[in-house]
């Protein structure tokens, strides 16, 4: 999964907003379209998209209302659109912040550190009965530590993270096992089950892990 999304059709400012962001150790991928930021979240996901609102073709607001309908990823919309409707426009839509062009780059920055510093650099996440160990990758049930692999920690953790969205069996296979890989969409479904013997009390009727019937999972 990428760290940040930059969606932005003025190359220059993308590709400087990059190269401050991959010297902080950022994960980070760019698109100039609408149709381009959609496509590379579909299949890599994002924790984070910095977003533009004026857009060739598919602009900001539909981009926005794409992402949200599968991931409850930070949105950050940075326009020179400051008028208050599209401001409201943007965050009705799902965004979570919106701030105006031209922006100081070294407050975006820091704007972006307190980002992930709250959602993402947490030692541990405790839901209910189920505790992660982000940094060690351990899984504890009921205070009990439980045996788990990378990738189903990891899917897990996704879950989790996006908690009471219905996340496509899709998405969540790019997410965890690349577009590029080798393994088929069966392999969600085995993990999935491996994941509901080991944290619900009831596997076959489950209280954590949901399907969401032709379309993919939820964690509640």
């Amino acid at each position: 999964m990428l760290d940040i999304l930059i969606v932005e059709d003025n190359t220059e400012i993308s590709a400087l907003l990059c190269d401050f962001l991959r010297k902080e150790n950022y994960i980070v991928s760019a698109a100039d379209t609408g149709e381009k930021a959609i496509d590379i979240f579909e299949k890599y996901g994002a924790k984070l998209i910095i977003l533009d609102i004026m857009l060739p073709h598919v602009d900001g607001f539909a981009v926005c209302s794409k992402v949200r309908e599968n991931s409850n990823a930070h949105i950050l919309i940075a326009s020179a659109r400051t008028e208050k409707n599209d401001k409201l426009k943007g965050l009705n839509l799902g965004a979570d912040d919106y701030i105006e062009k031209p922006y100081d780059i070294d407050i975006l920055i820091a704007k972006i550190k307190g980002i992930f510093k709250r959602r993402y650099a947490l030692e541990e996440m405790v839901e209910g009965n189920l505790r992660l160990n982000t940094v060690k990758q351990i899984l504890y049930v009921n205070d009990a530590q439980v045996s788990v692999t990378e990738k189903e920690f990891e899917l897990l953790k996704l879950l989790i993270e996006n908690k009471n969205v219905t996340l496509k069996k899709e998405y969540l296979f790019r997410a965890i096992w690349g577009s590029d890989s080798d393994s088929e969409l069966q392999t969600l479904t085995v993990h999935i089950k491996r994941l509901r013997d080991k944290i619900e009390e009831e596997p076959k009727t489950p209280a954590h892990i949901i399907t969401e019937w032709g379309v993919g999972y939820r964690f509640e």
